[in-house]
C-alpha cells in the first residue's frame, strides 16, 4: 500500500503505507479490481508483510464502506503481454534509448477496463469471460482493425487474429459493452476492406457500442516498408467511407456507430462534423471528437468539458493512474513572467490547425500560437500529445523573453516528457495547463496576477 486515509478503516485497524497485502478475506487479490471487491466486504481480515513479519490485522467496517487504502499498482500479478507483431505498431517505432516501460506491450483485458486500452483478444480465455461476465467488467475496449479473418491474422501477424474476434461476439451475448476501434493502413485494410469490415461490425456485432476509425501514426523510426502515412485522397476516402455507413446504423440501430477520428478530417482538409453528431463523445479519449469538444468548451458553449473523463479507472477506489493516464504534473508547475505579457499557446501541429480558427472567434488579446514540430518522432507525428522536451526546447530557444508561454499537460506524465525531460528543464518558463477547453479559455481570459 502507498497511502492509507486519516480516520479510514484501514488507519484504525492499525494498515500502514508500505504494507504488503498478502491476502484478503483469504483470498490472494490478483489486482486492484479483486482488491476493490474484497475490500468492500465488512469486518475484513487482511494478511500483510511489514518489516519481513506476517501479521493479521482485523478491519472492523461495514459492507461498501471504503477501506482507506490506496495501492501502488493496478496489477499484482504479472501483466498480460501482447504476442501480436502489428506491423503498425507504434512500440516498435520509438526511438532508441528510451525508458523501458514505454515498450511494454500490454493486451490485458483488466487494463482495458481500468484504463481504455485496447486490446485484440488474442490472448482471451474463457476463465477472463467467466470472470468479465461475472465481476461486470464493462465496458471494454477491443481493436478490431478487419472483420475479415485472414485479413486480421495477417494484420497482428497471428494466426490467432483469424478466430479471437469470437471473443467479441460471446462478450456482446453477455451483455459486456464493447467499443471497437479500427487503424487504417493506406493498401492493407482500407477501400473494400475496410467498407467489408463496417458491413462485417453490422452483420456480425451489431450491439458495439462505437467504432473508432483512426489512421496509423508512422514515426522515422518505422522499419515497416509497407507503412506509410495516408495522402489527403485515402483520407478523404476514409472519411467518405465512414460518412457513408453511418445514415445505414443509424437506420439499423438508431445510432452512427462508427466515426472517424478527427485526424482524418484534419487529412482530409475537411469541416469537423457538428458536435450533435458524436452521439455524446463517447470515444473521446480515442481523438473521436476532441476537436468539437474543445470548442464547445473554450467559446464557452458548454459549462462542462464535453467528452473529457476522469479516467476509465474511476469506477476502483485506488487504481493507480497508470502510463499515459498518470498524473500529468504533480504539484505548482505555473510560472507567470506577468499577467498582462503576450501569450503563446505552445501545441503539436495538427493543435495548431485546430486551435487558429478558435483563438481568433475566443477573441483574446495578444494571442500566439506556437506550432512545435516532432522532429523527435518525425515522420506524420503531430499531436500535442507527443511532444517531447528536445523539440520544446529548440522552439522555444527561438522565441522571446517575458512572454508567458501555456503547454497543454497531455504531453506530460508524473511531470515530465516522453523523452525524461521536465517543464524545468525547458528554456523559457511555461504555464501548464489541462488540456480542455475551458482551462485554456480561463487561461486566456482569466490570467492570474
Amino acid at each position: 500500500m502507498v497511502a492509507v486515509a486519516d480516520g479510514s478503516p484501514a488507519a484504525r485497524a492499525g494498515l500502514q503505507p508500505g504494507d504488503e497485502i498478502v491476502a484478503m478475506a483469504g483470498q490472494v487479490p490478483r489486482d486492484v479490481i479483486q482488491f476493490r471487491l474484497l475490500a468492500d466486504e465488512a469486518d475484513l481480515e487482511v494478511e500483510v508483510s511489514r518489516g519481513g513479519l506476517q501479521l493479521t490485522v482485523e478491519v472492523a467496517k461495514g459492507a461498501g464502506e471504503a477501506l482507506g487504502a490506496e495501492v501502488e499498482s493496478a496489477l499484482f500479478d504479472q501483466v498480460r503481454t501482447c504476442d501480436n507483431h502489428c506491423e503498425f505498431c507504434f512500440i516498435y517505432q520509438l526511438p532508441p534509448g528510451m525508458r523501458k516501460s514505454l515498450s511494454l506491450k500490454d493486451d490485458d483485458y483488466r487494463l482495458s477496463f481500468l484504463y481504455g486500452n485496447f486490446t485484440t483478444l488474442t490472448r482471451f480465455t474463457e476463465l477472463d469471460l467467466e470472470r468479465v461476465v461475472t465481476e461486470h467488467l464493462s465496458p471494454l475496449y477491443v481493436s478490431i482493425h478487419a472483420t475479415d479473418p485472414d485479413v486480421r491474422s495477417r494484420m497482428l501477424r497471428n494466426r490467432r487474429g483469424a478466430t479471437s474476434l469470437r471473443w467479441l461476439r460471446a462478450l456482446l451475448d453477455h451483455g459486456v459493452e464493447v467499443h471497437g476501434q479500427v487503424v487504417v493502413c493506406p493498401g492493407v485494410n482500407d477501400g473494400v476492406v475496410l467498407h467489408d469490415t463496417m458491413a462485417g461490425v453490422l452483420d456480425q456485432y451489431p450491439e458495439l457500442a462505437t467504432v473508432a476509425v483512426v489512421p496509423l501514426g508512422v514515426s522515422r523510426y518505422s522499419t515497416e516498408g509497407a507503412m506509410r502515412a495516408h495522402t489527403q485522397e485515402e483520407a478523404a476516402v476514409v472519411v467518405d467511407c465512414v460518412e457513408e455507413w453511418q445514415p445505414v446504423f443509424a437506420s439499423a440501430l438508431g445510432r452512427r456507430v462508427a466515426f472517424a477520428a478527427d485526424e482524418y478530417y484534419l487529412l482530409a482538409g475537411r469541416a469537423f462534423p457538428p458536435a450533435e453528431d458524436y452521439e455524446g463523445f463517447p470515444m473521446h479519449e480515442d481523438g473521436i471528437g476532441m476537436a468539437r469538444a474543445f470548442e464547445a468548451a473554450l467559446l464557452g458553449q458548454s459549462e462542462e468539458s464535453l467528452g473529457v473523463r476522469s479516467g476509465f479507472f474511476a469506477w476502483v477506489d485506488g487504481a493507480p493512474a497508470e502510463g499515459y493516464r498518470a498524473p500529468r504534473a504533480p504539484g505548482t508547475v505555473t510560472l507567470r513572467p506577468s499577467a498582462s505579457a503576450p501569450v503563446a499557446v505552445l501545441t503539436g501541429e495538427y493543435g495548431a490547425r485546430v486551435l487558429a480558427p478558435l483563438v481568433e472567434q475566443l477573441g483574446a488579446r495578444d494571442v500566439r500560437l506556437v506550432p512545435v514540430p516532432n522532429r523527435f518522432f518525425g515522420g506524420n507525428i503531430g499531436v500535442a500529445g507527443l511532444l517531447v522536451g528536445e523539440d520544446l526546447c529548440r522552439t522555444l530557444h527561438a522565441e522571446p523573453e517575458g512572454h508567458r508561454y501555456l503547454l497543454p499537460d497531455v504531453c506530460l506524465s508524473k511531470g515530465v516528457f516522453l523523452d525524461g525531460l521536465s517543464p524545468a528543464d525547458l528554456p523559457r518558463p511555461v504555464e501548464v495547463v489541462p488540456t480542455d477547453g475551458a482551462s485554456l479559455r480561463r487561461a486566456l481570459l482569466e490570467p492570474a496576477a
